[in-house]
Order: structure tokens, then C-alpha cells, then sequence
């Protein structure tokens, strides 16, 4: 198999996609390609989508059907700490399904966590609340959100190296950020739709049942992911390896977990360093708003729900963007220009939402999204182009997920406690901005990968 050469990515998204599905280079043609493409952004989308609008009700719902308490904000807490549970889960759903996924192969491991990812989301939606069935209801609650997160924790690593797995025309910055925007794609379908849900009932129609009709949509999403996955074959880089090397691949692979903590301990350590300010960012910028907002400034819920969904397609456009330019300069270059530039935005952020000018609020998380897309577009390539095949899976999934505890799943509490106790939004950008440089750190210590092939990554 040849060293993929970078090719001229051109005219844009589409362009890109249409010309790497030409080529033959990893064993795929152009239908396969298009098709792992398809799968994985769809997929992976609806799998975000469940995941932001269990984030979103437990910003505005949850703390008063689940969580009542005397203090509001004790209530609302307890309602992010569920939330929490899902990011902290999720380095176990990367390792399980890391395991399979390169011991057996990635296309079926992505039908499992969509599966199991849908299927919890959409059963919140029929859950008895507090007042019906007392403590049972969290329980039952944080029940499910741990098997989001294990399904989830699974999924990005499955997504993105299919994608990059399948490339052969050095685009896989460009092919891997579509996995990226999934992102944002999801969120911006989950604020979506509980907007559309909230502006069609009354208050009280909401909060008695319109807040499940997000959750039960669940149900008909993940039979559509479901229907596209199981049209895709495997990643033609892991069956390759699997055809050629499959003595060499028994004895070294028995363990994933284990070969990845004894020979890549320094690629996990900048996987994780460089991926948990981009992922505190995203929390700040686009989702932070939706409790600092109403609870610290007096805005309008629909005001910042507003602003989060319009972040949403701001990066949604911005991620293939960069996705394209770190092919042609390197991924380190685009994820460090992206991280300086989201510690100088991050004070700017505050000062525009603390203006009260609804035209700033606006427009400012859509901002910092655009900036966020700088950092976060090339994380789809970078991170797996550290390991080897045969633990790509589990190396880029424990990384990434690790991160995610670190970043989102603390980055809500984090965030709360640090307007509690100095009553301003400047505190939280230094929270920031610190997870920021820690990124150029581990960003300019890694090596650029962009020029070479899959299967000679990670040696």
C-alpha cells in the first residue's frame, strides 16, 4: 500500500469528497466512500443530537422535574452533575468498544453505539418525574445518561476512522472534519427542535410533556442511522491489516487497552491535552450561555437558546473550512492559530454577553464556535494519525473521551462555581484560556502527520 500524497483539495466540501471517493488506493471505490462519509456524519450527528438535547433539558428542565429542591440552583446542579455522568462514562465506552473495534472490526461496533446511544435517549422521554415516582426518577435518569455516554464513547473513534481509514488522496482533514461537524449539527438540531417544541406550547404544556418530544424523536432518528450504517463495509485500512498481518495482529492486539498504555502513553498524553480546551470552548461558547444567560443576567431562555442555535451553524460552516486548510498546512498550525485565538476571544466572549445588547448576545457564541472550529476540525485526523492500525480504535477513542471528562463533563460545574464565587465571566475565560495553552503545549510537542499514510501511522 503507497504513502498517500496531498492532492489539491479545490472546490470545497463536496468537491473534496467526490474526488478522494476516486480513488481506489486503500480498496474502495467511489460509492463505498461516499457511502462511509454519509454514514459516518449521519451517524454520528444523531448520536450528538441525544446527547445535546439531554444537555439542553438539563439546563431548562431537569432541575425542576427531577431535581426539586428548595434552592434553585442547587437544583440546577444536580441537573448538570447527571450531565457530567456522561462525559465521565465515556473513556469506558471507548475502551469496550475500542477493544472490538480493533479486534474485530469498526462497522459493527458503529451499529452498536448508535443503538445503544438512541435507544437511552429516547427512553428519558417516557420517564415517570419526582413528583410521580420521587427519588426513583433520577435514578432511573442518571441510569440512562451513563449508557449514553458508554455508547457515545464509542462512537467518535468508530466515526472518524472509517472516514480517514478510507481516504487515499491526502484529504483526510477535509473528510475527517465532517465527522467534526456532527458537532454542531446536533446541536444545532437539538436547540432546534426544543425551540420549535417550546414556541408550539404553553409553559405549562412544555414542562408537563413537550420537553419529551425532543427525546422520543430518538426513536425514528436511530432507525435512519441504523438503515445508512449497515449499507457501509469495513474500513478498507483495518481489513487490509487484518488480511495481511493477522499473526502479528493476534499476538500484539490481544489487549488493545493494555498495548496502548505501554507503547503510545506519550501519543495519549497530547490526544488528551490537545483535544480538552477545544471541548471546554465548545461548552463555554455555545452552551454555557444557556445557564449563565437567564440565571447570572436575567435573559431571556429563549434569547440565549437563540444564540446557541445560531452558534451551532456558524461552526457548522466553519469546521470544513479548516478541515480543508489543515490539509494544506498541517494540522498543528491550524489547531494552535485556533487555540490563540480563542484565549484572546474568550474575554471578549463576556464582554459582549454581559453587554446586554441582544445583537451582540447574538452573535457572539457564533463567534467563538467559528473560532472553536479552528481547534476542534483537525482533532478527526490528528488524533488517530498518532496510533497504529491495530489499536487506532482504541487509542484514539480513550484519548478523545478522556479528554471529554476533563473538558465537558467538569466544564459545566466548573463554570457555575467560578460565577458563584466572583459573580463574573472574566473568571471563567481564564478557566479557559489555561485549558488553552495547555493545548498549543501538547499541540507543537506532537508531530505533524498530515503527509503521511494510515498505515504507516503511529510507528
Amino acid at each position: 500500500m503507497t504513502d498517500i500524497k496531498q492532492g489539491d483539495p479545490g472546490g470545497g466540501v463536496v468537491a473534496a469528497a467526490n474526488s478522494a471517493s476516486k480513488s481506489t488506493a486503500n480498496g474502495t471505490d467511489q460509492r463505498s466512500v461516499k457511502r462511509v462519509v454519509l454514514a459516518s456524519f449521519v451517524g454520528t450527528t444523531l448520536e450528538y443530537y441525544d446527547f445535546f438535547v439531554y444537555g439542553t433539558a438539563a439546563s431548562i428542565v431537569f432541575p425542576v422535574l427531577f431535581f426539586p429542591a428548595g434552592d434553585a440552583t442547587a437544583g440546577l446542579l444536580l441537573a448538570l452533575a447527571t450531565y457530567a455522568v456522561g462525559y465521565v462514562v465515556r473513556p469506558l465506552g471507548a475502551a469496550l468498544f475500542g477493544h472490538f473495534g480493533d479486534r474485530i472490526g469498526r462497522k459493527n461496533v458503529l451499529i452498536a453505539t448508535l443503538l445503544i446511544m438512541g435507544l437511552a435517549s429516547a427512553l428519558v422521554g417516557v420517564l415517570p418525574v419526582y413528583g410521580s415516582v420521587g427519588l426513583l426518577a433520577p435514578i432511573m435518569l442518571v441510569i440512562l445518561r451513563f449508557v449514553q455516554g458508554l455508547g457515545i464513547g464509542g462512537e467518535w473513534g468508530g466515526a472518524a476512522l472509517m472516514v480517514t481509514e478510507s481516504d487515499g488522496k491526502g484529504r483526510r482533514g477535509l473528510l475527517g472534519s465532517l465527522v467534526q461537524v456532527a458537532a454542531p449539527v446536533g446541536l444545532l438540531l437539538a436547540t432546534g427542535i426544543f425551540s420549535l417544541t417550546s414556541a408550539l406550547t404553553t409553559d405549562e404544556q412544555f414542562m408537563a410533556w413537550g420537553w419529551r418530544i425532543p427525546f422520543l424523536i430518538s426513536f425514528a432518528l436511530v432507525a435512519i442511522g441504523f438503515y445508512i450504517r449497515m449499507k457501509v463495509g469495513e474500513s478498507p485500512v483495518f481489513a487490509a491489516a487484518e488480511e495481511k498481518e493477522k499473526e502479528q495482529r493476534e499476538a500484539e492486539v490481544r489487549a488493545p487497552l493494555i498495548h496502548v498504555f505501554k507503547h503510545y502513553k506519550k501519543e495519549l498524553a497530547l490526544a488528551v491535552g490537545a483535544r480538552i480546551g477545544s471541548d471546554i470552548a465548545f461548552y463555554i461558547f455555545a452552551m454555557f450561555i444557556l445557564v449563565y444567560g437567564p440565571e447570572h443576567l436575567g435573559m431571556d431562555p429563549s434569547l440565549a437558546l437563540a444564540a446557541s442555535t445560531l452558534s451551532a451553524v456558524a461552526q457548522s460552516i466553519a469546521i470544513p473550512c479548516f478541515g480543508h486548510l489543515c490539509d494544506k498546512l498541517g494540522r498543528r498550525p491550524v489547531m494552535i492559530g485556533g487555540a490563540l485565538a480563542g484565549i484572546a476571544y474568550s474575554f471578549l466572549f463576556f464582554a459582549m454577553i454581559d453587554s446586554g445588547s441582544t445583537f451582540l448576545v447574538l452573535i457572539a457564541p457564533g463567534i467563538g464556535l467559528a473560532v472553536v472550529a479552528a481547534m476542534y476540525a483537525p482533532i478527526a485526523s490528528f488524533i488517530p494519525e498518532l496510533f497504529a492500525t491495530n489499536v487506532r480504535f482504541t487509542g484514539a477513542a480513550v484519548g478523545f473521551q478522556m479528554a471529554g471528562v476533563f473538558g465537558g463533563g467538569f466544564a459545566p460545574l466548573i463554570a457555575m462555581e467560578l460565577i458563584v464565587l466572583t459573580q463574573t465571566g472574566f473568571s471563567v475565560a481564564g478557566y479557559l484560556s489555561a485549558t488553552l495553552v495547555l493545548m498549543v503545549v501538547c499541540v507543537a510537542l506532537a508531530k505533524e502527520t498530515s503527509k503521511i499514510s494510515m498505515t504507516n501511522a503511529g510507528k
